[in-house]
């Protein structure tokens, strides 16, 4: 069902996978300007340090594979948190990054995390 909703909305599934956080713990990892966590339950842990330090933020969203229910309900569950990151990136994309500065970026992303973004999206 959740692939099917990325599908519908026009997601390439062949590529994109889950990646560990230790595939960029390393000195020669990919360097990494932003760090976003999502998971609700990763606020109130330890942050892992990152090579070359880059702004992190914690945008915790329910995880959508707690949800019960009918297949609709787990749908509509889905959805919603699929909304309330669609909306915290919209949010963070209209940013004028070349106008802030490092602390400033990263009190903003920050804000992004806490803001309520949440819309309950219409049954298709």
């Amino acid at each position: 069902m959740k692939l099917r909703v990325l599908y519908d909305r026009h997601y390439d599934l062949a590529g994109p996978r889950s990646k560990s956080r230790d595939e960029f713990a390393w000195a020669d990892s990919p360097p990494l300007d932003l760090v976003f966590t999502v998971c609700d339950q990763a606020a109130g842990e330890a942050r892992p340090l990152w090579p070359a330090q880059p702004i992190t933020a914690h945008w915790g969203v329910a995880d959508p594979v707690t949800s019960a229910g009918t297949e609709e309900a787990k749908r509509r569950f889905f959805l919603r948190i699929y909304g309330e990151l669609e909306n915290r990136i919209k949010i963070f994309t209209s940013l004028s990054l070349g106008t802030l500065d490092r602390v400033a970026l990263e009190k903003r992303v920050r804000e992004i995390g806490r803001l309520q973004v949440s819309e309950e999206e219409p049954v298709r």
